[in-house]
């Protein structure tokens, strides 16, 4: 999406595709990141060692669900998701490819389905969790390819640290050997995937928008 990508202006509101789609992005994260604060601060006794999905509801046998907190984590994973599929649509008329876009789109894909499936819908919502990391680890590192330096190095820093962390913690779960960061509780190590992810989304969404902001 840098300058020679740039197929011109969408005639929407005066905003152009890679506006809109930089628009989705950043909204998608800034959405995702304060839902979840939103939902700790009104689930009782919650703890961040918990996982981030128990605020939508914990896992059968006996799932719990505390409202509103349920209520809100569950909405704005949904609405967060339709920002990235809508961002990957813009994406897609900005750059006049399918490869990056197809990456953001399954990106939104997952977390719609982590709102619409809650932690007691097995085993769906584990499905669309990993969906989930494994597409934004990936769109991450893959927008390294469509932006500029030094930003590039960011982009790249922040989906190796949630794919690596992500990958470590299946192959070492199938090996039945402890993680190093097993310390920080299920939790804790979720939201070292997780959020990476969401300040990429943030951080690059705002790239989108000034590199936009520059071309005539």
């Amino acid at each position: 999406m840098t300058a020679e990508n740039h197929t011109g202006p969408v005639p929407t509101q005066g905003m152009s595709a890679r506006s809109l789609a930089g628009l989705g992005t950043a909204l998608a994260g800034i959405l995702a990141f304060m839902g979840i604060i939103t939902g700790e601060v009104l689930y009782p006794n919650y703890s961040t060692r918990q996982d981030i999905s128990d605020l939508g509801s914990t896992r059968p046998p006996n799932p719990v669900i505390h409202e509103p907190a349920a209520t809100i984590f569950n909405s704005t994973m949904v609405i967060s998701g339709l920002c990235l599929l809508v961002a990957a649509y813009f994406a897609y008329r900005a750059i006049g490819r399918a490869d990056f876009p197809v990456l953001l789109g399954v990106f939104g894909l997952g977390a719609l389905g982590v709102g619409l499936f809650p932690g007691n819908v097995t085993p769906w919502h584990g499905l669309a969790a990993l969906l989930t990391f494994f597409a934004g680890g990936l769109t991450a590192i893959y927008s390294v390819r469509i932006v500029d330096r030094p930003f590039a190095v960011l982009c790249g820093l922040l989906g190796g640290i949630s794919l690596t962390i992500l990958v470590s913690l299946i192959a070492l779960g199938i090996a039945g050997v402890p993680h190093p960061l097993d310390f920080l509780g299920s939790g804790g190590v979720e939201r070292w995937v997780a959020y990476p992810l969401l300040l990429w989304a943030v951080v690059f969404g705002g790239y989108l928008l000034g590199v936009d902001s520059t071309v005539g």
